[in-house]
């Protein structure tokens, strides 16, 4: 079985973003960028299953700037067999994403598809269900548990209400939630490893997509400042502060 697992470039979650001085987008200068965490889920799970015997190839794919092969070879040290880069500078968007992986899917015919639910920038959560519903292909999203069972896969989602358990068909798209495992750090053998691996780079031009956007970010500003609160000795001083201070009652 091949899979197919999308990765992201974002910057790594545990850098504060700023905006740019004139509110056009977020501030990337000298800014540590890592694989979307959501994606890292993805990658550790296709490794498990091929871990498993499931599993035979694993095809690392990312979408964006020629820097973006730095996140594909993360990916191929995690345990992704081959990369492909659909290198673009454009900002591409979720609709663009979706039809780019379609094409990626036509060329390399996996029978799944696995991508983090959403990414840690744009918070979408729209490319996997885009993606399934060009390709035709079952989906199961928000995946805390996968299980693949010849030529089907049982997914247990987690939804608002607790969890549901879903039996797809393959070929499937899955997108992974943060129950779904704990992805592992890669071992310094196999990041010299992943410099051997093969990566295929190609353009949205050679795919044959239009990836030109359909929506304009017109500022970005950081959240307002708010007041900080403060502690109240008793229910009176609540009420007190209430009526007379914030004048709410």
């Amino acid at each position: 079985m091949k899979v197919l697992v999308a990765v992201k470039r974002v910057v790594d979650y545990n850098v504060k973003v700023r905006p740019k001085s004139d509110g056009t987008g977020v501030d990337l200068n000298n800014v540590k960028m890592a694989i979307n965490p959501f994606c890292e889920i993805a990658i550790e799970e296709a490794v498990r299953l091929k871990e498993k015997g499931v599993v035979t190839e694993i095809v690392a794919v990312s979408i964006g700037a020629k820097v973006s092969q730095e996140q594909i070879r993360t990916a191929l040290a995690l345990g992704a067999d081959r990369g492909i880069l659909v290198e673009t500078d454009v900002e591409v968007q979720p609709l663009a994403i979706a039809k780019l992986l379609k094409a990626v899917c036509d060329k390399e015919q996996p029978q799944m598809v696995i991508l983090g639910k959403q990414a840690i920038d744009g918070d979408n959560n729209q490319t996997g269900q885009m993606l399934a519903a060009l390709t035709g292909m079952s989906q199961g999203t928000f995946a805390s548990e996968v299980v693949v069972d010849g030529d089907s896969v049982t997914v247990t989602r987690e939804v608002d209400s607790g969890s549901q358990v879903v039996k797809l068909s393959l070929p499937a798209v899955i997108t992974t939630d943060l129950r779904l495992n704990e992805p592992r750090y890669a071992s310094l053998p196999n990041i010299m490893k992943a410099k051997k691996k093969p990566m295929d780079v190609m353009t949205p031009e050679e795919l044959g997509v239009d990836v030109t956007p359909r929506v304009t970010t017109l500022k970005v500003e950081p959240p307002a400042e708010r007041q900080a609160g403060i502690k109240v000795a008793d229910v009176a001083e609540l009420v007190d502060k209430l009526k007379n201070e914030a004048k709410v009652i």
